[in-house]
């Protein structure tokens, strides 16, 4: 991906999901228990990746401290990530129960998430010489010049935000 010269912000109309979720490996000798839930979630992402309409905007992977794993996505609601989570004929609800089953009296695999509703002109971003990154990728980036230069006027940008950052089209 290539590095982007310059300040960017990032903006996604109206409100949107942060989900976290992530596995620890609490005994490395047990891949047996491990090893179904790491290859789970990439499935399920690729499975998300080609049906957009289930909402998911972009998703975004990381290596934690110690033998943790995460990924940070954004979705478009949280009914369209309850929807998915519940669904019988996707990828999560079938990996759930073998999770739950291969889980049941271990702790060889821990695992967690976090979903924050996160209003519309509620949140504010910076992207320095980056590339296109997280909630960059999930909605548009616009230059960070003129009112959107800072922080606080990102965080209580108006309506008129595209015409505050000097331009009528998103960057990508």
């Amino acid at each position: 991906m290539p590095t982007r010269p310059g300040r960017f912000a990032a903006v996604l109309e109206g409100d949107f999901v942060v989900f976290i979720i992530g596995a620890r490996i609490n005994r490395l000798w047990a891949v047996n228990k491990w090893l179904p839930v790491t290859q789970a979630m990439p499935r399920m992402l690729r499975e998300l990746a080609a049906q957009p309409e289930l909402g998911l905007l972009h998703a975004e992977p990381f290596l934690g401290s110690g033998p943790t794993v995460s990924t940070v996505q954004y979705w478009r609601s949280y009914e369209q990530l309850h929807a998915y989570a519940h669904a019988r004929d996707k990828a999560h609800l079938p990996a759930w129960a073998a999770f739950q089953k291969a889980a049941r009296n271990n702790t060889a695999v821990g695992i967690y998430h976090e979903s924050y509703l996160v209003a519309a002109d509620r949140y504010e971003t910076i992207y320095a010489d980056m590339p296109a990154f997280g909630l960059g990728k999930a909605g548009e980036l616009l230059p960070a010049v003129g009112s959107m230069s800072r922080a606080n006027a990102r965080l209580h940008r108006a309506a008129g935000q595209r015409e505050a950052a000097g331009t009528q089209e998103p960057i990508s």
